[in-house]
């Protein structure tokens, strides 16, 4: 992995970007685009990060990729609705989670080489590869309108049954299953401290169904305070999964030494997966928080410790698949508290300069995890057992 720092000053913006260039099979490409003008308004720092797009995808490196992926994080959903402007096929996610560099939006994108990607359904994007098609639902979510207007539509367990039976459905029509070939979610859930013990009861009710269980598998996933362009969309998803992928292909981490199974406290998602291809490993480590294998806890109200143990954490979870945080594509930073920020950034800064990364405002579900952390990591093995990626 490659990890390259652009600064375009005429557009007052900063793009980091992680690099896999692999000596056979295509490249991968994960960017964060951060603005730096917070005195701009919406409309021109919007200008300014399409302008920085734009001149991202013409670097010599992109000029045989397409996008596939992008994700707003936005400060004020609802406002900034009409600058958040339709897409053509690559996946699009809005979450409100402000940037807490001061900014009013930053930019997650992902790229790969020559790769194809349809749009279905508006909800569904599809890279097509040889041997594999992977599929991107973003914006997931239930309400109802009646003239216009936007109704409560119910409680958060309702929201969350209809979500996951509608994400199964559109799963089926591409042969897969949630259990076979959902990968990783992102959960965001408005007032998290209220809502996200709703969220994780009906949850785990729809995976007992489908067969997600301690005795078989659940999904990396990340669950966080997050909100959307609807106030009464009370959960929102998105989602990775893979037609194609076998069994054998996916490992479910552990890190036993440092953590412990998050369905000894009720919830149901896995601390990180990885899947093998010919060519490649891909690390999905999920939202992870300053704990111990016995889900206590570590450094009360220290963020720079608990951030610390967090990184300790995750390297524990990549040692298990064989890599490193000089493999990770990119990082996203969770805080409860905007006062936190200047520790929490000085220390990646000191840390981890390179990773392309991004720190968000986002209410962490238990109130003494002041930071979360989730990342992807992209690594070169050889499995001839596996189709290339």
């Amino acid at each position: 992995m490659t990890h390259t720092q652009i600064e375009w000053v005429d557009l007052h913006a900063g793009v980091r970007l992680g690099s896999f260039i692999p000596t056979c099979g295509v490249a991968e490409f994960h960017a964060i685009i951060e603005l730096n003008n917070v005195y701009a308004n919406t409309e021109t720092q919007y200008h300014l990060l399409s302008e920085a797009e734009q001149r991202l995808t013409k670097l010599h490196e992109l000029r045989e990729a397409t996008l596939i992926w992008k994700r707003f994080f936005v400060s004020d959903a609802i406002n900034q609705l009409p600058y958040l402007t339709a897409s053509a096929n690559e996946a699009v996610s809005i979450v409100q989670q402000p940037p807490l560099n001061g900014t009013k939006v930053t930019l997650w994108l992902y790229f790969v080489d020559n790769t194809r990607i349809v749009k279905i359904l508006n909800e569904c994007s599809v890279m097509e590869r040889p041997h594999y098609k992977h599929l991107f639902h973003t914006q997931l979510h239930k309400c109802r309108k009646n003239k216009g207007q936007l109704l409560l539509h119910s409680s958060i367990e309702h929201q969350t049954t209809e979500i996951f039976k509608h994400f199964n459905q559109s799963l089926s029509s591409h042969n897969c299953t949630i259990e076979h070939n959902c990968i990783r979610t992102w959960i965001f859930v408005q007032n998290v401290d209220t809502q996200y013990a709703g969220m994780v009861a009906a949850r785990r009710d729809f995976f007992e169904h489908e067969n997600l269980t301690p005795q078989t598998h659940y999904i990396a996933s990340t669950g966080i305070e997050g909100r959307y362009i609807y106030p009464d969309v009370l959960m929102l998803m998105d989602a990775y999964s893979i037609a194609g992928i076998t069994r054998e292909q996916i490992k479910y981490l552990r890190a036993s030494t440092h953590l412990n199974p998050a369905f000894e406290y009720g919830v149901t998602f896995e601390r990180g997966v990885s899947v093998d291809y010919g060519d490649r490993r891909h690390v999905f480590i999920s939202g992870t928080a300053s704990i111990n294998n016995r889900g206590e806890i570590v450094h009360p109200l220290d963020v720079e410790k608990q951030t610390a143990r967090i990184f300790e954490n995750i390297q524990a979870l990549l040692t298990e698949s064989h890599a490193d945080m000089c493999d990770v594509a990119h990082l996203i930073v969770y805080l409860r508290d905007t006062a936190d920020y200047a520790i929490v950034n000085r220390y990646i800064e000191q840390h981890y300069p390179a990773i392309p990364g991004i720190i968000v405002l986002a209410s962490i579900c238990r109130p003494g995890w002041l930071v979360e952390i989730e990342c992807m990591a992209i690594k070169t093995i050889k499995n001839n057992s596996f189709a290339m990626f």
